[in-house]
Formats: C-alpha cells, structure tokens, sequence
C-alpha cells in the first residue's frame, strides 16, 4: 500500500477532512455574527434599516474584497498555512471584541482583515491535496463546500439563540468560541496538508518561476470574466442576511404550536439545504458524465443563475398576498425561496472555487482564490444598496428586480459562452485537467 493510499480517509487524502472541520468551525463563527448584525445594530445600536443595510453590505462586501490581497500575501511571502493562521487569530479577535458595544466598529475591522487572511488560503489548500487530472478534485470541493453549510447551519441556531434570547454578547462571545476551535484543529492537522507553492519553492530554491504564457493569460482573463459576472449572481444572493432576514422577522408566521421561533433560525434552512441536497446533485452530475451528459462548469453556473432568479420570482405572490390580507403568510413561500436559491448556490459556488484552483497557475492561485473572492466584494457591497430600496418599493416589485440581477448574470455568461468554454477548455487540455465528459 502506498503512502497516499494509507493518508486516504474515504478515498480522499486526510487533509481534506482537516481543510472541511477548520472552515466548518470558521463559517460557524462568520454566519453567527451575521446572522445577529442587521438585528444587533437595529435594535441595540439604534440605527435606522437604511444606515443598518449600508454597514451591512460594507461588512459583508469587504470580507470578500480582502482575500484579495490576502492571496497575494500568501502567494509571495508568507505562505499558505502562516497565512490563514494569522487570520484565525485576527477573526477571533474580532468575534470576541463585538461582545463590547463600544468597540463594534474596530471589532469588524479585525474580521474583515482576518478573513481576507483566512478564506483565500483555505480554499486554495483544498485543490492543493490533488494531483493535475485526479478526478476527485470537484467531488472535494462539494464535500468542503458541505462543511462550510454545517458551520452555517448550527451558527444561527446557536449564536441566533444566545443573541436573541440571552443578550447579544453571549452569541458574538459564541462566535469567538467557534473561530478558536477552528484554529486549533487547523494547527493540530497540519501534518496532513500539502505544501504550498512557497514550501515548494524553498525545496527547490535553482527553479526560477516560468513565464506567462498566452494560454496561461487566456486561463486568468476567463476567470476574471466569470468573476466579473458572478457580481450580479452575489448581489442577489446576499440579500438572505438582509432584506429575507427583514421578511422572515416581520412578514413571515414563525408560529409552531403556538411558540414563535427567533428569526435568525430561519436562516439555517438554506445551509441544511446544502448539505441535504450537496449528494444528490453530485449523484446528478456523476450520472450525466457517464452519459457523456454532465454540464460543462460554464453551464452550471448559468443554471445556477436562472435558478436564484427562479427563488426571487416565488416571493412575489407571497408579497402580494401580505399586501392583500395584511396577514404574516406562511414560512412555505421561505422555504420554496430557500430550496431554489440553494439549488442556484450549489451549481454556481463550489464549480467555481473548484474551477479557480484548475485554471490558475501555481504561483498565484491565492491570489485567483482572491479575485474571485473579490467578486463577491462587490456583490455584497451591491446588496446592500439594493436593500436600501426595501422600504421604499412595494415588496413585490423589490423580489422582481433582484429576480432581474440574477437572471441578468445568466444571459451575461450565456453571451459570452462559447469563447469562454473554449479558453477555459483549452488550459484544462494543456494541464490535463480536462475532464472526457
């Protein structure tokens, strides 16, 4: 037996697992703040749903502005692994300093700075673990990609919990507990993990970085397009942590046998949605390959596109039927909103973290990880300002435009698809990456 075949755990290397408990422990803390921050600063802070939105889609958006340069960091000076311990320890910082009212706004500096460390990093190890060509690379990322939705999952029924229940503190507190159990399983596995391109660097000190290539610049240009793209994709589904978070505690019946359950929970369907659906779409797409059927990632992403419109369109009866009756509706509408705009998530964001890490050569995948990271920048920075229109346009006019940004981001990509399919094709045929389906 070889020494891979016995660091296997499932048919994946052991690192993988270590990769999926950090980020599950790290998303925990992330999605716990944030599942409390527009209600903390609306009702603690006293400021008005505009001012709330705003800072909203500033936190948010510069927490995926920051891996940016968090990738280049990583990629030119400190490594991989130093990296995102450095943006552990600044995120538990952070977590732990917004249990002080009067420090909220250095508290979210630490985060958005911490994380711009972290979140490039970890993502890029997990393409790291496979060699060009090994096929189990896409079915990893869906498995990472289902530990980043358990940490999302149990965070707001924890810290939404303390939060709403208990006093705000004690859910941020919750928070910090969380990004230090993620620290110390990350410093506690590193045995399992692959070196980065610096250690590589180091062992091979004589080998001079290559240079550019054409086809190498066509594999950047393409995922910088896709990126560019994906802005509209974000700027919808970001709204779930603020205006859908606004329906769920106003316009939504929260009532089970006559006990109204926090609003924050409601925001653990769509991570429970995750990983409930993450194995059947995999199944999906393992029996679409062998047919020779399987969805190209550019396809995917349009689907996933369509599909975020798709949820966006399900709330409009139900805004027009809150404006008709003056009645919270049922959680339903939420729930059918939630399965659609999940099912759009899954064909869009684990393609293209797994896309990011096949395209982008060696030397500046973090720095990759971080432009497409950055996309998202601006899409939460986006959402935000669309929801400042959330007061000021009938509810069912407000869920057709956002139906409008993602299904725009759809048709952006389909315009673009034939010369994109074929730059992106043409680096996964020279890597041998390129998958016979």
């Amino acid at each position: 037996m070889s020494q891979l075949a016995e660091k296997d755990l499932f048919g994946h290397p052991r690192g993988l697992f270590v990769l999926f408990l950090t980020e599950m422990w790290e998303r925990f803390s992330y999605y716990g703040m944030r599942a409390l921050l527009v209600y903390y600063m609306i009702k603690q802070l006293a400021f008005s749903q505009d001012q709330a939105s705003e800072i909203y889609g500033l936190y948010t958006g510069f927490v995926y502005l920051t891996p940016f340069f968090g990738g280049i960091l990583a990629d030119r000076a400190w490594g991989q692994r130093k990296t995102v311990i450095v943006g552990a320890v600044l995120m538990a910082i952070g977590h732990f300093l917004m249990a002080f009212q009067a420090l909220f706004f250095p508290a979210l500096f630490f985060l958005i700075l911490g994380n711009g460390a972290f979140k490039p990093n970890i993502s890029t190890q997990v393409g790291s673990l496979y060699p060009p060509g090994d096929p189990r690379r896409d079915r990893a990322f869906s498995i990472f990609y289902v530990g980043i939705n358990l940490g999302a999952f149990f965070s707001p029924l924890v810290c939404g919990t303390l939060g709403e229940v208990y006093g705000w503190h004690y859910g941020f507190a919750a928070a910090g507990v969380g990004m230090v159990t993620g620290l110390l399983i990350y410093l506690r596995g590193q045995r399992w993990l692959a070196p980065d391109y610096l250690m590589e660097r180091k062992l091979a000190p004589e080998q001079a970085p290559p240079a550019f290539a054409q086809e190498e610049r066509s594999r950047v240009w393409s995922l910088i397009a896709v990126g560019l793209i994906s802005i509209a994709f974000w700027a919808a589904y970001e709204q779930q942590g603020n205006t859908i978070a606004l329906w769920a505690d106003a316009n939504t019946d929260r009532y089970i046998f006559g006990w109204e359950f926090p609003a924050s929970w409601v925001q653990s369907i769509n991570p429970a949605l995750v990983f409930l659906l993450t194995p059947m779409i995999t199944t999906l797409w393992a029996r679409q390959s062998s047919k020779q059927r399987e969805p190209s990632p550019v396809s995917k992403m349009i689907v996933g596109c369509f599909l975020l419109a798709a949820g966006f369109l399900v709330m409009v009866p139900a805004a027009r039927l809150f404006d008709a009756t003056g009645d919270r509706v049922s959680i339903v509408w939420l729930l059918l909103f939630t399965l659609l705009v999940t099912l759009g998530e899954l064909y869009l964001s684990p393609v293209g973290l797994s896309l990011v890490t096949k395209l982008s050569p060696a030397r500046m995948v973090s720095m990759m990880m971080g432009i497409w990271f950055s996309a998202a920048f601006f899409g939460n920075y986006a959402a935000g300002f669309l929801g400042q229109y959330w007061e000021k346009m009938p509810k069912d006019v407000f869920f057709l435009m956002m139906a409008a940004v993602a299904a725009a981001a759809g048709l952006a990509i389909l315009l673009i698809y034939k010369p994109l399919k074929k730059a992106m094709d043409a680096g996964l045929r020279n890597q041998g990456r390129l998958d016979p389906s």
